[in-house]
């Protein structure tokens, strides 16, 4: 029986061996009501059994797979370390900037001014703000590059 139930299951010998038993468990319940004619208990064995089978292989198509859950260190927790890092180096490569870039760069980028408000705070045309503002971000740019963070 074993070997026509291991047949059955894809010679899953494990699945073959809980199918023989739960076969015979209910061979064994319903002892009674069953004839003892080899011919129809043989039959009979096999039909359970095929039909434990078919009940198994809908019940996994049914169910979802399971998964072993991930390690608890390999799990990724958002911490902002990235952003972290980027503005202590782009605050290192601003020092070395000159006075006049600092200004412009802090005034409109950090302090999110347009050229014309910064221009009024720090008493410059705003063709010059301008003007700052393309070359201070062109020498950090470069000040980045050197460093190796910049493309």
């Amino acid at each position: 029986m074993l070997r026509q139930v291991r047949q059955t299951t894809g010679n899953d010998l494990q699945w073959a061996e809980d199918v023989v038993q739960e076969t015979l468990l209910r061979a064994w319940r319903n002892a009674a009501k069953l004839t003892w004619e080899r011919s129809l208990l043989w039959a009979w064995l096999l039909t359970v059994s095929r039909r434990i089978v078919i009940d198994g292989r809908r019940r996994r198509g049914v169910r979802p797979r399971e998964v072993e859950p991930p390690e608890a260190d390999s799990i990724a927790v958002p911490d902002d370390a990235d952003k972290t890092l980027a503005a202590i180096v782009v605050a290192d490569a601003l020092r070395g900037l000159s006075a006049d870039h600092r200004e412009v760069i802090e005034q409109t980028y950090l302090r999110d001014r347009t050229v014309n408000e910064a221009a009024v705070i720090l008493g410059i045309p705003p063709g010059t703000v301008k003007s700052r503002l393309y070359y201070a971000l062109r020498s950090l740019r470069g000040v980045l590059k050197e460093r190796g963070v910049a493309s």
